[in-house]
């Protein structure tokens, strides 16, 4: 049996929808009126694996979810008395550990395959459809403001996952900016950083100029813990003084510094390069650019705050 689970949240956090279903068979959903996208996604699964006895492939648009059984997350928890290797309680325990049990229960039954969000499938498409509507039921009179996700804060990368360089910071709280090169949204990008906590959430930045250099000093400026990932040796190089003064300034405090091998001859390869390295290692996105580069990393599994991008001549 082949069942499609997936889960939906306005605001993150906000008002969310969880459903699953079975083509041509059974389905359930179900909402909570303030909880997080990825709470959703758990649920779902949850919820589904309770319902339907036997083999059962879920099939989810969540790495976050597909990854912890096939990479395994889950052992190092259990080994570690469900903290994690930073030695921080794993966010949502509550909903993973029911998961865990029940999955460790059926390990010979139970199956998960990763499916690609809002690429045309249409069980997938079906699911994500009665997740917005259970959420919708919970939406009126809630105010929308734009939030980072706190859902994972506190984990890391698993000794199963390997990125070159690795990762040194948790995972679950790191939040990565990208965006163009202009500061038409430079006060909205201050807002967002602004309300990220800096308890727990930690900005990824490659400090090029614009709103990820911006975004980088507001992070230092609100008591944020910055990671810096530049796409090869001194990028800024040939930047005019002002700019590279702000640019060394930004790095000299950063708690983590990665430097990929790109070939600076070749610099938008390079960036490129550096953009899926940070994809991995982080858990949500802070994006100034166009709405289809925000769905693009939404159905990557990416939590997303959007920051639409407008030109102004005079910032």
């Amino acid at each position: 049996m082949k069942v499609y689970t997936d889960g939906a949240c306005s605001g993150n956090p906000g008002p969310g929808g969880w459903a699953w279903a079975v083509e041509g068979g059974a389905e359930g959903s179900g909402g909570e009126p303030h909880t997080t996208n990825q709470r959703m996604e758990l649920l779902a699964v949850l919820e589904a694996l309770r319902a339907l006895p036997g083999q059962v492939e879920v099939v989810s648009d969540s790495t976050y979810v597909v990854n912890c059984f096939n990479d395994r997350w889950y052992e190092g928890w259990i080994g570690r008395g469900w903290r994690t290797a930073a030695k921080k309680p794993v966010a949502n325990q509550d909903l993973w550990q029911p998961l865990v049990e029940l999955y460790l229960g059926r390990a010979d039954e139970i199956t998960f395959s990763w499916v690609k969000g809002h690429s045309g499938d249409p069980m997938n498409d079906y699911v994500d459809e009665l997740a917005v509507a259970a959420a919708a039921g919970f939406k009126e009179g809630r105010a929308a403001s734009p939030t980072i996700s706190p859902v994972a804060a506190g984990e890391s990368v698993p000794a199963s996952i390997t990125l070159e360089p690795p990762v040194p910071w948790p995972v679950g709280g790191a939040i990565w900016v990208t965006g163009p090169t202009d500061l038409a949204a430079a006060e909205a990008v201050d807002e967002a950083v602004r309300r990220m906590d800096p308890a727990e959430d930690i900005l990824i930045s490659g400090l090029r100029r614009g709103a990820e250099l911006y975004a980088a000093e507001a992070a230092l400026r609100h008591g944020l813990q910055l990671g810096v990932v530049l796409p090869f040796g001194d990028p800024a190089a040939n930047w005019p003084d002002d700019l590279r003064e702000r640019f060394d300034v930004a790095l000299s405090r950063a708690s983590w510094v990665i430097t990929l091998p790109g070939d600076p001859s070749k610099p938008g390869t390079a960036v490129r390069e550096r953009d899926e390295w940070c994809r991995q290692a982080v858990i949500g996105v802070l994006l100034v650019g166009p709405k289809d580069a925000a769905d693009e990393l939404d159905a990557q599994g990416l939590a997303v705050v959007h920051i639409e991008n407008v030109t102004s001549a005079g910032r």
